[in-house]
């Protein structure tokens, strides 16, 4: 993939901060420096399986894989003027479910120090770490490159910043998406 491949994902548009995070994922890999991620150019196929409508589909730009079995990270185009480093990052779920995860794209890259893939189902998507973790083989890369390009640190509490996502932005996603889509 290329960077004008990947910025088809965001409408042939790109912010100097998603440039630098499509060349660290380019450098380090797909999967190489947190479990289960990597950057991909995104068609839309996978997101119109949950509506075809084109105004769902307009305000959606999924740009990641986010899990081993299929879900994805999709930025959502909330409509308050926002560069594409402030909008909301979405997780939906392979199997259903979809959850506001970060205010914003580097709240997002710092979900991804946590060097695990996402769970998600209809209630929830967390992540969780077992007593048989192992380190990503790129992931001190990351964790240098996250600190050298934008002083964030890695984080070990996930539930804090998918919280804050959640009270900021849960009910007016939940009522956007309720418009093209229903999990009843």
């Amino acid at each position: 993939m290329t960077l004008e491949d990947f910025k088809k994902n965001f409408n042939d548009q790109i912010t100097p901060e998603l440039t630098l995070f499509f060349e660290i994922n380019d450098e380090l890999g797909f999967e190489n420096y947190s479990q289960g991620f990597g950057l991909y150019e995104d068609d839309k196929s996978g997101i119109s399986s949950w509506s075809e409508d084109q105004d769902f589909l307009d305000k959606l730009m999924p740009f990641a894989q986010a899990n081993g079995s299929g879900s994805m990270y999709v930025l959502w185009n909330n409509e308050q003027n926002k560069s594409l480093n402030e909008l909301p990052v979405v997780v939906f779920g392979d199997e259903g479910g979809y959850h506001v995860i970060a205010k914003n794209i580097f709240e997002f890259m710092q979900l991804l120090t946590f060097d695990q893939e996402i769970s998600v189902d209809h209630e929830e998507a967390y992540f969780y770490k077992d007593e048989d973790y192992e380190e990503s083989e790129n992931f001190p890369e990351y964790i240098t490159w996250l600190k050298e390009n934008f002083n964030l640190d890695p984080i070990e509490d996930t539930e804090s910043i998918i919280a804050d996502a959640q009270e900021t932005y849960k009910a007016d996603f939940d009522k956007w998406v309720s418009q093209f889509y229903s999990e009843d």
